[in-house]
């Protein structure tokens, strides 16, 4: 090597050159120290559940068998196994050898043909170019954020609302507005209030449907009026419909971009929820620009974005096509019967509990239940509440301060329906335990 790039002098060995040393020189002013920080966007990183519920101080009663009612995994009971044919297409993946190298970061194109393949429909066309797979849903909404929005740009989200959608955009200091949903109007929109957070700094409007923490499916028309506003404010929609056709048998799920010519729509999805294989994770990306808005430049953006990591696991897309083809229809029904049947028998008992008031849900694995509060007056809050729970009668529910929507608590409908029934039964006798009427308050609050 030349003296510009010789070994020596790259491990700093101090050598001398035509009579000159060449010992690095000091920076002048600088005193070299250890000062190892968090970056900015650690700092910015903050999630809601993990802060509200680390901070609540609990032990279970000890005489009571611990219920977890509070965990979004369908698999966490073991009485939703996902179908033997979707275990073994991830066999057949896994003893052909095929796919244990890299793929390309947004996925192998023979997956995104059967993703596009699958859920293309006259109203919404798809081609394997329209799809991008990813790490599990929560990359999916990741890279659609980064995508559309720079720092000190806002996003619109629901109250109450996945969590994640926070963390996800602060960390990448983009600002997040939440707009509000109705409980009175099984979590309907608050169109209204919408549309007036939106400025000329609102990069995307998400749209979870069905939703999560609500157990909600917004109907046609609901879905038209939310398109309605996206098309006359200009605001692209990233749907989160990580729950699609995850609905009881009295309700039809509407994909957000069957509905719309006009609105660009980036739908995030996966197997997680409806195929029963959260940890497998595998997600995707479809992209919906019939009117060209997007472009070439969106797309571009995502499959850069997707290069900062190496892409999905290769063996679930390996298996993609069998999961998507082979799945039985029976498997499907059976998951959804039990998750109807499981909420109607949540609902009817918590409704029949004084102080309680649950909102009954349509699809998905989730069931929001308002807690009276001025009836449990030794309560400042739901966290207050759902802590005390917790210690009295071992039965653990998120706070609905989790979803930024105090006085209210979620319950997951996926463990087995003796154990709802159990939880139920526990809660009953909680609330009978504190709750006052409201003539008995009044008359202390008088003393």
């Amino acid at each position: 090597m030349d003296s510009n790039g010789d070994l020596p002098s790259i491990l700093g060995v101090h050598m001398h050159i035509n009579g000159r040393s060449s010992a690095p020189e000091k920076v002048k002013g600088r005193k070299p120290r250890w000062s190892v920080k968090p970056s900015d966007m650690a700092n910015r990183t903050y999630n809601p559940i993990r802060a509200i519920v680390d901070s609540m101080k609990m032990e279970p009663n000890p005489d009571k068998t611990t219920i977890t009612l509070s965990i979004g995994d369908p698999t966490l009971s073991g009485n939703l196994p996902t179908d033997p044919e979707i275990i073994q297409a991830l066999k057949d993946a896994l003893d052909s050898g095929k796919y244990n190298g890299y793929a390309p970061s947004i996925g192998y194109l023979s997956s995104r043909e059967e993703v596009a393949s699958y859920f293309r429909c006259p109203e919404a066309p798809l081609e394997a170019k329209d799809v991008i797979l990813t790490s599990g849903c929560s990359q999916a909404v990741e890279l659609c954020l980064a995508v559309l929005a720079n720092p000190g740009q806002n996003i619109l989200a629901p109250r109450p609302g996945f969590s994640p959608y926070r963390t996800l955009a602060e960390s990448m200091g983009i600002k997040i507005k939440l707009y509000n949903l109705l409980p009175e109007k099984s979590w309907e929109i608050d169109l209204k209030q919408l549309e007036s957070l939106i400025d000329e700094k609102t990069a995307c409007l998400i749209v979870n449907n069905p939703s999560n923490p609500c157990g909600s499916v917004f109907s046609k028309s609901h879905l038209q009026d939310i398109l309605a506003v996206a098309a006359r404010q200009c605001v692209p929609i990233v749907a989160d419909e990580i729950y699609g056709d995850m609905v009881f048998s009295d309700t039809k799920f509407e994909p957000i971009a069957t509905l719309s010519r006009s609105v660009p729509i980036l739908c995030c999805g996966g197997l997680t929820k409806r195929w029963l294989v959260p940890g497998w994770r595998l997600g995707w990306i479809l992209i919906h620009d019939r009117g060209d808005i997007f472009g070439n430049e969106i797309r571009n953006g995502l499959v850069k974005l997707s290069q900062r990591i190496m892409g999905p696991c290769t063996l679930v897309q390996g298996a993609l096509k069998s999961i998507l083809r082979r799945t039985p229809q029976e498997f499907y029904h059976n998951t959804l019967s039990f998750l109807k049947s499981s909420a109607d028998l949540c609902y009817v008992a918590l409704s029949a509990i004084p102080g309680l008031r649950p909102v009954r849900p349509s699809g998905a694995m989730y069931l929001m239940v308002e807690i009276e509060m001025e009836h449990f007056p030794e309560f400042e809050n739901d966290v207050e509440f759902t802590e005390r729970l917790f210690v009295e009668q071992s039965v653990h529910c998120l706070p609905a301060m989790c979803f930024e929507y105090p006085n209210f608590f979620r319950v997951v409908i996926a463990v087995p329906k003796v154990t709802i029934l159990e939880a139920c039964s526990r809660i009953q006798e909680f609330c009978e335990q504190h709750y006052h009427h409201a003539e008995g308050i009044q008359e202390e609050c008088d003393k």
